[in-house]
C-alpha cells in the first residue's frame, strides 16, 4: 500500500474511532472532558470531521454533532476564553464548518460579539500594561491564549479588518525594547516562568521564543497579514526586530542551526543559551521557528532569509538525533506537526528536497494502530487526547491533509499561525 493511502486509511479509522461524543466520554481522557476545547476537546474534534466531511471523505453528520456537543451550554466568555477555548474556539470551528455563504450565520455573528468584545478589553489591558512599564503574562500575546491566537482569528473570519489592525498595532508595541532595573530587554520579556506562573528557577523571569507561547507567535501573525496587504504603521519595524533577536540567538550545531526555546536574564548577559537542540517541533522548535521566519522572508521579499529557513527546517527533520528526540505523534510537538509543517514549507519553498522526508516523519504515526492513536496511553500521541493540539484528531488531520495533497478546506491549520 503506497503512503498516501496508508495515511488516508490511518485519518479514516480514527475518525471512525471518533464518531460519536457519546462514546468519546466513555474515554479515559488524560485532559478531561472540555467541550469548547480545541486543544482538548470536542471542538477540535469537529475540525477533524468538518475537513472530512468539506473533502467529501466522511458524513456532515458527525461534524454536526461534534460542534452540537461543543456549544452545549452555551458559549464560555470571559477572561479564560482564547483561540483554544470556549466562545473563540466555536467560532474557529463554526468557521470552518461554513463550507457555503449564510451557512450558521446567525451563530457566528453571536460568537463575533463575544470575540470582538474579548479583543478589545484584552488590548486595553495590554495597552495600560505597556503605559504602566510592567512585565507581560505570556498569556496576553501567546498563539494559544494570547492576542495573537485571537488575531488568527480575526485574520481567518475577515469580518472585522479593523480589529485586526488593533491587534496588530498592539505587537508593533510588544516588540519594541524596554528598560528595566537598567537592562534593556525586549518588549516580550515576562516576569513569568515558561509555565506561564512565577517560579523560583526563574527569578528574573524570561524572553520566550516559541511560536506557541512566545514571541514566534506574534512573528507570524504579522507576517501573515502583511502578506495579505493588512498592515499597520511600524509592522515591518516590527517584524524586523524580532528576526534580529532570533538572530542575536541562532546557534550553529554540526546538524544545522537552532533556537534556544526561551533565554533567561543570566543567559542574555552572557550571550549563551543553554544546550540544544531539542525536539524540532511546532510549539517551541526549529519547525516553528523556520516556518515563522519563511512566512516573514515571504511577507518581506527577503529570499535569502527564506533559503535560510528553509535549510534550517531541511537540517533539523534529516538529522536522526533531533527526530528520535521527538517522542509523541501530535501536532503540537509531535511527528503529525513536523509532518505537516515541512508539507507547507515545502509548497512555498524555494529549496527541494522537503518530500524526501515525509516517510520518515510519517512512519511512527503510520505504524501505529488505531485503537492506539486514540485513547492507549502507552502509546506516544498524547496519552489518551482527542484534540487537535496534543490528542488524535490532530494527528488524524494531518494524515487526512497528507493524503488528499492539497491544502485544507477547512482552513483548520490556521490555528497554529502557519497559513
Amino acid at each position: 500500500m503506497e503512503l498516501r493511502d496508508t495515511a488516508r486509511a490511518a485519518a479514516g479509522a480514527i475518525a471512525d474511532r471518533l464518531a460519536s461524543p457519546d462514546d468519546a466520554r466513555r474515554l479515559d481522557l488524560v485532559q478531561g472532558w472540555w467541550p469548547q476545547s480545541l486543544a482538548h476537546g470536542a471542538a477540535g474534534v469537529a475540525l477533524l470531521h468538518i475537513e472530512r466531511a468539506r473533502s467529501g471523505h466522511g458524513p456532515w453528520q458527525r461534524a454536526h454533532d461534534w460542534l452540537a456537543c461543543a456549544a452545549e451550554g452555551g458559549a464560555v466568555g470571559g477572561p479564560d476564553a482564547h483561540l483554544y477555548y470556549g466562545a473563540p474556539a466555536l467560532a474557529f470551528a463554526l468557521h470552518a464548518a461554513a463550507d457555503r455563504p449564510g451557512r450558521y450565520a446567525r451563530a457566528l455573528d453571536t460568537l463575533d460579539t463575544h470575540v470582538t468584545e474579548l479583543v478589545r478589553q484584552r488590548l486595553r489591558f495590554a495597552h495600560a500594561r505597556i503605559d504602566d512599564g510592567d512585565y507581560p503574562e505570556l498569556a496576553e500575546y501567546d498563539a494559544i491564549r494570547g492576542l495573537s491566537g485571537l488575531g488568527a482569528l480575526l485574520l481567518r473570519r475577515r469580518e472585522h479588518t479593523e480589529l485586526l489592525r488593533e491587534v496588530l498595532t498592539y505587537l508593533v508595541r510588544l516588540t519594541e525594547p524596554v528598560k528595566h532595573d537598567g537592562e534593556l530587554l525586549p518588549g516580550w520579556w515576562t516576569h513569568l516562568a515558561p509555565s506561564g506562573k512565577p517560579s523560583l528557577d526563574y527569578p528574573e523571569g524570561h524572553a520566550n521564543n516559541g511560536v506557541a507561547h512566545g514571541i514566534g507567535g506574534p512573528l507570524a501573525l504579522l507576517a501573515l497579514t502583511a502578506s495579505t496587504g493588512i498592515t499597520v504603521p511600524g509592522q515591518v519595524k516590527a517584524i524586523t526586530r524580532v528576526l534580529a533577536w532570533l538572530d542575536r540567538w541562532q546557534q550553529a550545531g554540526p546538524t544545522g542551526p537552532w533556537w534556544p526555546y526561551w533565554v533567561t536574564r543570566k543567559q542574555l548577559r552572557s550571550g549563551a543559551p543553554g544546550p540544544g537542540p531539542s525536539r524540532p517541533s511546532w510549539c517551541y522548535g526549529t519547525a516553528g521557528f523556520a516556518r515563522a521566519q519563511q512566512l516573514a522572508a515571504l511577507a518581506t521579499g527577503d529570499a535569502d532569509r527564506q533559503r535560510a529557513a528553509e535549510a534550517a527546517l531541511l537540517r533539523s527533520v534529516s538529522d536522526p538525533g533531533q527526530r528520535d528526540a521527538t517522542v509523541d505523534l501530535s501536532l503540537c510537538h509531535g511527528f503529525a506537526g513536523l509532518a505537516h509543517i515541512t508539507r507547507i514549507v515545502a509548497a512555498d519553498a524555494l529549496t527541494p528536497g522537503f518530500t524526501d522526508s515525509l516517510p520518515i516523519l510519517l512512519a511512527p504515526i503510520t505504524g501505529t494502530p488505531p485503537e492506539g492513536l486514540v485513547n492507549t496511553p502507552c502509546e506516544p500521541v498524547g496519552g489518551g487526547d482527542i484534540g487537535l493540539l496534543e490528542g488524535a484528531a490532530g494527528t488524524a488531520l494531518a494524515l487526512h491533509t497528507f493524503a488528499t495533497d492539497s491544502p485544507p478546506l477547512s482552513g483548520w491549520d490556521s490555528a497554529f499561525l502557519i497559513t
